[in-house]
């Protein structure tokens, strides 16, 4: 727990000036691809995702280190070896738990996130789950155990291998050369994340592509299909917790109104998209029939508000950034509290991102708890042993976004209202 959130003290930084210099080289080169909204959607999914694991929120079914300690037949004791064995078996597990997300109702929650940006850049690739709460794929791992890699090393294997499969999603780096027959590169991840019906539901793979064209699940991406990303039922929400539990409440809901009984059984097996045939009668689905035709999902901005959304991303950043670098100082009790707090503070942000009109009620509750909370302990979870001016600050800062929200969906909005049906009048008169 306390080893992994100082890894993402680490990684968060290099993340985030990534994302960042894609956006630069994007407008730079006058090929934009990162959409501020959707981009601090995606870092809001990371920061939900990062925090769940930091804080351990899942249980194993069945451990790796049952199988080890049952199946493996010799120990590997070379440590080039033993890494190596390690991180591609990793891989193999990796392209068939992704696989049968992509192939089954009830495995798409726990990838559809990952999915929803109707973008395709690096900071997609934050936009991880956070609603798997069973691990039930340690029996994948099996060709490490029987070479018996002990835990401890797919311990630190797989955040290694989870991170370098950021890299490749985006749109900058076209085709690499013989790189292509061996990798998964950004043109194989492209098609993979295309809602095109030449290229949905192919190119598996994570680290090496061979998965996808030793079991006949490799398409190539074609200039003259040009990829078009996202979901064939678009999420229409910036907020990452919804999205992350929308497909499993749509399966609860089918299951709960169809009339056949098989079916209320059958649904969460049956392959992905399907949904009994009289709940698609009576409780139809938005679809995107048309992949070259449809209206991406946009909120409406003013520059002042995205100033403010991006000072709270930085916020929310050093925010999460306290959390994974003073585990211990906090306590045990008290980080599932703070845990709490910053999903929260995301579903609060993204709220807002989505023009909820009661966004601002929202962010204000949130932050009258945190205030009390600061009021009762006499600091921010123990940020006096760092300095005693954070107290004041994160006071200042709490009432500060409150005031900012409820002037953005309150006072801007109307105003902003106004001036559009204005202008829509002097149109009709022209």
């Amino acid at each position: 727990m306390e080893t992994y959130g100082k890894i993402l003290l680490i990684a968060m930084p290099a993340f985030l000036i990534l994302v960042l210099f894609e956006k630069w080289y994007g407008w730079k080169k006058g090929f934009e691809t990162v959409n501020t909204l959707d981009m601090i959607s995606s870092l809001s999914s990371g920061v939900t995702n990062s925090t769940k694991d930091v804080l351990g929120l899942s249980i194993a079914i069945l451990s790796y280190g049952w199988f080890v300690d049952h199946l493996a037949i010799m120990h590997v004791q070379s440590s080039f070896w033993l890494y190596l064995i390690a991180f591609v078996s990793l891989d193999f597990a990796g392209y068939w738990v992704h696989r049968l997300a992509h192939s089954y109702n009830f495995f798409w929650n726990n990838h559809i996130v990952h999915h929803s940006s109707e973008e395709y850049n690096l900071a997609c690739a934050l936009r991880q789950s956070i609603s798997v709460i069973f691990r039930i794929y340690a029996f994948l791992l099996i060709p490490a155990a029987i070479f018996g890699v002990p835990a401890n090393v797919i311990a630190v294997v797989a955040p290694l291998h989870l991170f370098a499969q950021f890299w490749y999603h985006t749109r900058h780096i076209k085709n690499m050369g013989w790189l292509e027959y061996i990798i998964v590169t950004p043109a194989h991840h492209r098609v993979h994340h295309a809602i095109n019906p030449e290229y949905l539901d192919k190119n598996y793979g994570q680290i090496f592509i061979i998965w996808d064209k030793l079991f006949g699940t490799f398409v190539q991406e074609q200039d003259n299909i040009p990829a078009v990303y996202g979901i064939t039922r678009p999420v229409q929400t910036w907020n990452p917790i919804k999205i992350n539990f929308m497909h499993m409440w749509l399966l609860i809901k089918d299951a709960w109104h169809t009339k056949n009984l098989k079916d209320k059984f059958t649904i969460w097996f049956q392959p992905l998209g399907w949904r009994p045939a009289d709940v698609i009668d009576n409780y139809p689905v938005d679809k995107i029939k048309d992949v070259y035709h449809f209206e991406k999902y946009n909120t409406p901005a003013s520059p002042a508000m995205k100033l403010y959304l991006w000072i709270q991303l930085f916020c929310m950043l050093l925010l999460v950034s306290y959390l994974f670098g003073n585990i211990a100082s906090i306590g045990h009790t008290n980080i599932f509290i703070y845990g709490a707090f910053i999903f929260v503070q995301v579903y609060a942000l993204t709220e807002f991102m989505d023009r909820n009109k009661n966004a601002w009620v929202i962010e204000a509750i949130k932050n009258i708890f945190c205030i009390y909370w600061i009021v009762s302990n006499g600091d921010w979870f123990g940020s006096n042993q760092l300095s005693t001016s954070i107290t004041p600050i994160a006071i200042v800062y709490f009432i500060a976004s409150t005031v900012a929200v409820y002037y953005f969906s309150n006072i801007e909005k109307t105003g902003t209202m106004k001036q559009a049906s204005s202008t829509a009048k002097l149109f009709i008169q022209d």
